[in-house]
């Protein structure tokens, strides 16, 4: 699997790398102390060293990156994942470095970034996204919802995937105003139905099948 994908997974990781190149271009502009966390709405509220906001956390990133990716090729059940399904988990640790990067130097550099709004927007877009594939998701060890009762019934990881996809859909679409929103209760209580119903919602089905 991973020979097939070799050219994604090299960009995918140069991606990840940009703001440590950025980082490099800024260095002198950047102080010894760098903001590298970003409280609900936006504001900096914990700060790094220079060299571990250049180096570290895009360094971090693309450890993470390849930990998931040796997970998915590891897989036993790996010939079961669609190339979307593997496409799109590819993309998710090149967005997440490409907007640290932005926060952290977009902050130092008091450029007009509302960072807690760009996250809710990627946050948004990343449970639609995620919501169009999993009905295409077949059973396996590593990508989807994973539970003791989808993973041993193929029926109940289909149908949980199917209503899952579908209230991804939604909950990403309702969490696209809710980026423009001053609070963030909307965005929590959002994520938190999403990630509460499809469990419970297979639970019963295992509970109905017994």
């Amino acid at each position: 699997m991973l020979k097939k994908h070799k050219f994604l997974l090299l960009l995918t990781s140069l991606i990840v790398l940009l703001p440590m190149i950025a980082g490099i271009c800024l260095w002198n502009r950047l102080p010894e102390s760098v903001p590298t966390h970003f409280d609900g709405t936006g504001q900096a509220d914990g700060w790094s060293s220079r060299g571990f906001a250049v180096f570290g956390l895009p360094l971090f990133v693309l450890l993470l990156h390849w930990i998931c990716i040796a997970a998915v090729v590891a897989d036993p059940k790996a010939k079961n994942l669609s190339r979307k399904i593997l496409h799109l988990t590819l993309w998710i640790s090149p967005a997440v470095s490409l907007f640290a990067g932005m926060s952290i130097y977009g902050t130092v550099l008091d450029a007009p970034i509302n960072t807690a709004r760009i996250a809710n927007l990627l946050l948004a877009l990343m449970f639609i996204a995620i919501g169009n594939y999993l009905p295409k998701c077949t059973p396996n060890y590593t990508v989807g919802i994973k539970l003791p009762w989808t993973l041993h019934d193929e029926e109940n990881w289909r149908r949980t995937h199917r209503f899952a996809g579908f209230l991804w859909m939604i909950g990403g679409v309702l969490l696209l105003p809710a980026a423009f929103l001053s609070t963030m209760w909307v965005t929590f209580v959002v994520v938190l139905v999403l990630a509460l119903l499809p469990v419970i919602f297979s639970f019963l089905l295992y509970l109905r099948s017994r």
